[in-house]
């Protein structure tokens, strides 16, 4: 008599054998995606640029030196903001797109490391502060050099680059590019207290 050894095999060992192949099968299919923590915006600017590791540093321009981030792109404070809290939310946060990080913030040339830090927007995101500014982008700079931004006055407030002691420059109106619109004899940076700036 030919038995087939199949045949001769436990029930409970053929099942086995089956949901063992069946989970190895699975766990080699599945994978994992991810999404970008950047969504371009408008010029090329992200709607939140998020990264591990934000860098933020100087560049120089005809306001003087200003902040950037690594890639260049101005940053800006916005003077309705308080110390350490952003009052720059929905529209707003469209046109002016906070500077935002997942991990470390890391300050590079020209910049101070311990003015650097980070506060928890309403959406739960760490946007990137400066000496206690809460740092954004503009959505209509076209990219890197370009400071379209510096003295508009939207959503109830002025914007100003930010100089590298952390004072906002309010006097030299930059064009794209980092040349004058207006003339300016020497940028003017100020600081002051109470809760907000500019």
């Amino acid at each position: 008599m030919n038995i087939s050894l199949l045949n001769r095999t436990p029930m409970p060992v053929k099942l086995g054998a089956l949901l063992g192949a069946g989970l190895i099968a699975a766990a080699c299919s599945s994978g994992t995606t991810s999404q970008s923590a950047s969504t371009p915006g408008a010029g090329g600017t992200p709607a939140s640029s998020a990264s591990a590791t934000a860098v933020i540093k100087t560049t120089s321009g005809s306001a003087g030196a200003f902040l950037t981030d690594g890639s260049g792109r101005a940053v800006y404070l916005f003077a309705k903001d308080s110390m350490n809290s952003s009052a720059c939310s929905g529209a707003c946060a469209a046109s002016w797109p906070p500077v935002t990080a997942t991990g470390s913030v890391t300050a590079g040339a020209g910049a101070t490391a311990s003015d650097l830090g980070t506060v928890t927007r309403s959406d739960g995101t760490k946007q990137v502060t400066y000496d206690g500014h809460p740092l954004y982008y503009y959505a209509g700079d076209s990219g890197p050099g370009s400071t379209t931004g510096q003295g508009s006055d939207s959503f109830g407030a002025k914007w100003w680059l930010v100089g590298p002691s952390g004072a906002s420059i309010t006097t030299a109106s930059v064009s794209s590019g980092g040349s004058a619109a207006t003339p300016a004899s020497s940028p003017s940076a100020s600081k002051s207290s109470g809760s907000s700036w500019g």
